[in-house]
């Protein structure tokens, strides 16, 4: 009936690709993409050729550029949600770009030399998104109200008694309390 794993940009993308007809409900929950050293541990002694991994599906590799490009390593003439590696327009330091698999981004980590990751691939990982990424996404940035997670759901199911009662109960007070106390800033709630 209803489903919390993504952000909008992503759902947009999916009903474009597949002909679906999912609607957000409501924001829930941010999760900052960080930037993880691989075989760089320093974002300063980054070097000219190195092997960045970023996610593959559209919408999480356009905000890895983005954030990319908001640390001035790369610069993008096409700084929006369909961003590609065709839109670097400027690579000072000849980064090697790598799309994989958004899953597999912290398995790379030992094969490059940083990777673009999500908080909740992170977390799954053992790192911690805001002691162990060399750079993060602003949680006061528009990224964080483009990429906040939602509630989807099929439409025509909006006014659905028991979508508007799990909207309740995850925009809850309890479960604010809750993202804050476990997650620390690597995941914040978005009402």
């Amino acid at each position: 009936d209803a489903n919390y794993f993504q952000h909008k940009p992503y759902m947009d993308d999916f009903n474009k690709q597949k002909g679906t007809k999912l609607v957000a409900m409501a924001f829930i929950h941010y999760e900052p993409f960080g930037i993880y050293g691989g075989r760089c541990k320093d974002l300063n002694k980054l070097k000219d050729g190195a092997i960045v991994s970023v996610p593959n599906d559209t919408t999480n590799e356009a905000r890895a550029l983005l954030l990319l490009n908001d640390r001035g390593l790369i610069t993008l003439k096409n700084k929006s949600l369909t961003a590609t590696r065709l839109d670097i327009s400027s690579n000072p330091k000849n980064l090697k770009i790598e799309e994989i698999e958004a899953p597999q981004l912290v398995r790379s980590l030992p094969d490059v030399d940083i990777s673009i990751i999500n908080s909740n691939y992170a977390l799954q990982a053992g790192l911690d998104p805001t002691t162990d990424a060399l750079a993060s996404e602003d949680t006061q940035s528009d990224a964080a109200q483009a990429y906040a997670n939602v509630i989807a759901v099929k439409e025509g199911n909006e006014n659905n008694e028991a979508i508007k009662a799990l909207v309740a109960a995850l925009q809850s007070d309890e479960i604010r309390e809750f993202i804050e106390t476990n997650y620390n800033g690597s995941v914040v709630p978005m009402f």
